[in-house]
């Protein structure tokens, strides 16, 4: 067929310089599988589930952009003034409809949920089995954390304007609707109520023990990693209720543990394999010796042996305290001959085998079942599940005995220091609605430094290369039309 072969051509290819490695076809994740006639048994499923977690993996996606600019816009991270120009326009606010990173996130978002929405609709026409389950479940969970990215960068947060227009969205594959569809914004709500199917179909699809194909570790997505981004998912909604009942489970049937000294803590981040004990990590994208970014991943963003543009701000590292174990993740260094905190939290640059993407981790179920405990009425428990966490990071701590909106503060402000450089920080802000100070560094690049709710810099423009495409598509308020 004509435009399979197309496809084909253009996925491998795109496929083969993510990897930019000739031995890549024998690591995990594999190619892309894209033609829907080559998902005939559960291997092929196998092979297709593992291309779509490489598409994941880009550096236009999880690999470097979302998490770099989930800290960058909020108040963890600037560009030093001594840079290689790399995300100038965001430390400024300064993105329009054509700046390069936006583009990259939606362009390569749409391109996974292509992956996924094929390996969904082709595996429904396999014989059903555990293998087949829990591969579409991956599919299925990948795809709703995929549309909770496109919604959150894109669309108004739930919780200000859930009827606002949000993104297109699209669950057949394109080789059955046609490749000329041109669908219009569906709204926040509805993004949401398709992110939750997913994620519920996913959640109920795979078995609890893993499967011959995919194993339980944190390179695939297993039946609780499932319920973790659920737990997100319910949190940007403000659904407290839901977000503590997701995340409730993953603590009490998932597996999942904290690091409990301080040397298991530093072997955990200095570690660059998947984790197959569920210690610390829920899940991760894979960026092994064989297959990973080079020197475009988050890891070389923040590195001096990399191009180590960004840096800690001054605010952040002083949110620690001289004995909280994450402290130890940022280095007092130079940048330029000038003072820097040096992000070390991804140490493994330099190595053959490079770090993981983080998605995510437990120690966030841990803090969204506090802040849905807190925000449901139950101040002893959101304590108990707060200070679990933050009496094991910082050991001379005593914990918490907050409450009322002083609580919820504690908690946030855990978050932040628990979640900083994995690309969250922004969306804390966002979705509670807040306006916050973007700190001044004495080598910071020229920024922009108070951030009100009101700004339309919130949410990031529509593509224009998406609404060239695509006219049934309308510009978020506030970008001049182009």
């Amino acid at each position: 067929m004509k435009f399979n072969k197309i496809l084909y051509l253009l996925f491998a290819g795109a496929s083969t310089l993510a990897a930019c490695k000739k031995s890549f076809l024998d690591e995990q994740p594999s190619t892309a599988v894209t033609v829907q006639t080559s998902i005939n048994t559960t291997n092929d499923l196998a092979d297709a589930v593992n291309g779509m977690y490489n598409v994941m993996k880009a550096t236009t996606l999880f690999g470097r952009d979302i998490p770099v600019l989930g800290d960058l816009l909020a108040d963890n991270t600037y560009v030093n003034v001594s840079n290689s120009g790399r995300y100038l326009l965001e430390n400024n606010y300064q993105f329009i409809p054509t700046t390069a990173e936006p583009g990259n996130i939606y362009g390569r978002a749409y391109y996974s949920i292509l992956q996924a929405n094929r390996i969904i609709y082709e595996g429904k026409k396999l014989a059903t089995s555990a293998d087949n389950n829990q591969l579409m479940g991956e599919a299925y969970a990948s795809r709703g954390l995929l549309y909770l990215e496109l919604v959150t960068w894109f669309g108004s947060p739930y919780t200000v304007n859930p009827n606002a227009s949000a993104v297109p969205v699209v669950t057949t594959p394109s080789y059955i609707t046609g490749f000329d569809i041109k669908l219009p914004r569906a709204t926040v709500n509805a993004v949401y109520n398709q992110i939750i199917s997913d994620l519920d179909s996913a959640y109920t699809l795979m078995p609890e023990a893993g499967t011959t194909y995919h194993a339980i570790n944190s390179d695939y997505i297993a039946k609780y990693a499932a319920k973790a981004i659920e737990s997100r998912a319910y949190l940007y909604k403000g659904d407290y209720a839901n977000a503590l009942t997701a995340a409730k489970l993953v603590v009490d049937k998932g597996g999942y543990s904290l690091a409990t000294t301080a040397a298991t803590f530093t072997g955990y981040w200095a570690n660059p394999a998947a984790q197959t004990g569920k210690l610390e990590t829920v899940f991760e994208l894979n960026q092994n010796a064989s297959s990973n970014l080079g020197n475009t991943g988050l890891d070389a963003i923040f590195s001096q042996s990399g191009y180590g543009d960004i840096q800690a701000t001054d605010n952040l590292y002083n949110a620690y305290t001289s004995t909280d174990l994450r402290r130890t993740l940022i280095i007092n260094g130079t940048r330029g001959g000038q003072q820097a905190w040096i992000i070390n939290k991804f140490p493994n640059y330099t190595n053959t085998d490079k770090d993981e993407t983080k998605i995510i981790r437990y120690a966030e179920v841990v803090l969204t079942l506090a802040e849905s405990y807190a925000r449901t009425g139950d101040e002893t428990s959101a304590k108990n599940y707060l200070n679990q966490l933050a009496i094991l990071r910082d050991p001379s701590f005593k914990g918490y005995t907050s409450s009322g909106a002083q609580l919820i503060t504690d908690i946030l402000n855990e978050r932040r220091k628990e979640l900083a450089f994995e690309g969250l920080r922004f969306f804390d802000l966002t979705r509670l609605n807040l306006d916050f100070t973007r700190p001044a560094q004495a080598y910071g690049y020229v920024s922009y430094p108070t951030v009100l709710k009101t700004d339309y810099h919130r949410i990031l423009p529509i593509p224009q290369s998406a609404r060239d495409a695509n006219p049934n598509l309308t510009q978020n308020p506030g970008y001049t039309p182009q």
